[in-house]
């Protein structure tokens, strides 16, 4: 069994209604946008519109390539003709919620293209730690209706990786963040693209073992980016709580690509 399985056309009608809900939602927070920033505020709100609206495309993209995953986390790759395996007919709670937290990570996005001033100052870190607060909540639901699914699994994986991405951003260019903590989002591309080139040249690649800290660490940053987006203390007393906490997860990033790469043996985790 592939992605590339048809969905049923409930499944695919479902998915039209939540784009139809994304966009009116963007365009409230748009006129809140408005309000907020007051004077010449339609320039501004379509300067937020742009990277919000491609980052929310973006996610709404990957959500219709993938619905042919809509099956159970358990079924992994065989065929569903075969193990009477079937697509979910819908997209579940679970896999709602995290498409709301991809939404709020667009949402987040356009703070970029803005100048930080009072009246919108706490909205990033708000945006961001509801987010990740979403991040525990769609998996308890999830696990709670026993609706674990492999589309759910990429979902998760696919935001989580946005808001590493976007809400760094922000916050470099809002100036609370210095820029070299951008590495870190840059050594989850670089990670990939490894993998990627070890595959085009015929190099073997190994596939990750469980580790004790991958999670904790992805949860530390979550909480301290929340943190640095909010407007509590100056860049120069962010930038060494910053380096405490990038030097850890670029660690294990290194440790992890030479374990892929077969240069280390999985288990002397």
């Amino acid at each position: 069994m592939t992605d590339r399985m048809t969905p049923p056309d409930t499944l695919r009608r479902q998915w039209g209604v939540v784009g139809v809900v994304a966009i009116a939602g963007l365009l409230v927070v748009a006129s809140g946008v408005y309000v907020a920033v007051g004077g010449p505020g339609v320039r501004t709100v379509l300067r937020w519109l742009l990277p919000t609206a491609a980052v929310a495309g973006f996610g709404l993209w990957f959500t219709h390539q993938h619905l042919g995953a809509n099956r159970p986390a358990d079924s992994g790759e065989s065929d569903g003709d075969i193990d009477g395996i079937r697509l979910y007919r819908s997209l579940g709670v679970p896999n709602l919620v995290t498409l709301f937290r991809g939404f709020l990570f667009a949402a987040l996005a356009g703070f970029g293209a803005l100048s930080p001033r009072p009246a919108i100052a706490w909205i990033p870190a708000l945006l961001y730690g509801a987010g990740c607060a979403l991040d525990a909540v769609d998996g308890f639901l999830a696990r709670r209706a026993d609706r674990r699914t492999v589309l759910g699994a990429k979902l998760d994986l696919a935001f989580d990786t946005t808001g590493f991405l976007v809400a760094p951003v922000v916050a470099v260019l809002w100036g609370q963040l210095p820029v070299w903590y951008l590495s870190l989002s840059a050594a989850r591309y670089l990670f990939k693209a490894g993998r990627q080139w070890r595959r085009r040249r015929g190099k073997p690649v190994y596939d990750l073992p469980d580790s004790r800290l991958r999670r904790p660490l992805a949860g530390l940053q979550m909480a301290f980016i929340t943190f640095a987006l909010a407007p509590l203390l100056p860049l120069a007393a962010i930038r060494p709580i910053a380096a405490a906490v990038l030097v850890p997860s670029l660690a294990v990033f290194a440790r992890d690509y030479v374990v892929v790469a077969g240069w280390l043996p999985g288990d002397r985790e």
